[in-house]
């Protein structure tokens, strides 16, 4: 069992890896890859508490999926509807696409809070080596202009997927609907089982007037000093796609405009999420800390737009 005790301790700018942020009554609550699925609160956007996980124990049915998973739950997306929190979130094992992602659900975000505790609704999508060229990890979820939930996600193999939810939100809509939305060249020969050397992953769509950004990760994480991470971004006027980078090259054929990368102070930076709060566009992601040996951190940025394109300051 992995229990933290509420409010364990602050930092301006904490350990995080794949940062979503989601507000609730003047209180952010930043949930990320943790024990459990990590989880901060803050006041500012700026000072952080980490609070109790989400799971003191693993779900039941993650070691069907994983077995003898150790409740390390990576990527989660955070949204509100129907007057509860969905809480979606990925178990794999690593470099394998023998991996699930599952949700959960609560009507309340504070610990404190008589409604606080999440119920959680076991697999959404799974997927299986030899039998799938995806891999179901890092969900984000996005509602098109018929409020129609889709679920977009994977790494690596032949690129990022979607997928029309029905209206629990709970599973996938019948008849399905799947759409590549982003890809990078394979190399041929490789077994269906290997991840491949088409580096992707960690899809986030984020609305903004006419379009639809679909934010994605390149190269390396989790890699140290080895880490190669950096954000490129496209746009679509169809949640579908085709998404198009800012030279008209299509996401799915390899397309994808720089949004951010590294630095000497920062490795890395990559699996981000956009959100619009109090009239601001923001940008958090994490960067590997160079200072403190390739430590993931927290990156906030406001988001500018220059010619309908997403805009943030380089890592210092």
């Amino acid at each position: 069992m992995f229990v933290v005790t509420a409010i364990s301790w602050s930092q301006e700018v904490p350990v995080v890896h794949d940062p979503v942020v989601i507000e609730e009554n003047g209180t952010y609550h930043l949930f990320c890859t943790g024990k459990g699925i990590s989880h901060f609160t803050s006041a500012d956007l700026q000072n952080w508490k980490m609070v109790q996980p989400v799971f003191e124990e693993k779900p039941s049915w993650t070691d069907n999926v994983v077995p003898n998973f150790e409740n390390h739950i990576w990527a989660p997306d955070v949204i509100h509807k129907n007057g509860q929190y969905y809480l979606y979130y990925s178990v794999s094992a690593f470099a394998k696409n023998t991996s699930a992602m599952g949700v959960a659900t609560t009507k309340s975000l504070a610990p404190s809070n008589p409604d606080y505790g999440w119920t959680d609704h076991g697999i959404v999508v799974q997927s299986h080596p030899n039998r799938d060229m995806w891999n179901a990890i890092d969900p984000n979820i996005v509602f098109d202009e018929n409020d129609t939930p889709w679920m977009a996600f994977g790494s690596f193999w032949d690129g990022l997927k979607m997928v029309k939810l029905d209206d629990t939100l709970l599973k996938i809509a019948e008849p399905q609907e799947w759409y590549t939305i982003a890809r990078r060249e394979r190399s041929f020969d490789l077994a269906d089982t290997d991840p491949g050397d088409a580096a992707l992953e960690a899809p986030f769509i984020f609305k903004k007037d006419d379009y639809y950004y679909l934010f994605l990760s390149w190269d390396l994480c989790c890699r140290g000093e080895d880490s190669t991470y950096k954000v490129v971004v496209g746009r679509s006027k169809s949640v579908t796609g085709p998404y198009l980078d800012a030279e008209g090259k299509d996401l799915a054929k390899g397309g994808g405009t720089l949004v951010i990368q590294g630095s000497n102070n920062w490795y890395g930076v990559g699996h981000n999420s956009a959100y619009s709060f109090k009239g601001k566009d923001y940008f958090f992601s994490h960067a590997y800390d160079a200072k403190d040996d390739g430590r993931p951190k927290l990156v906030t940025k406001q988001i500018k737009w220059v010619n309908g394109w997403p805009k943030v300051k380089p890592m210092s």
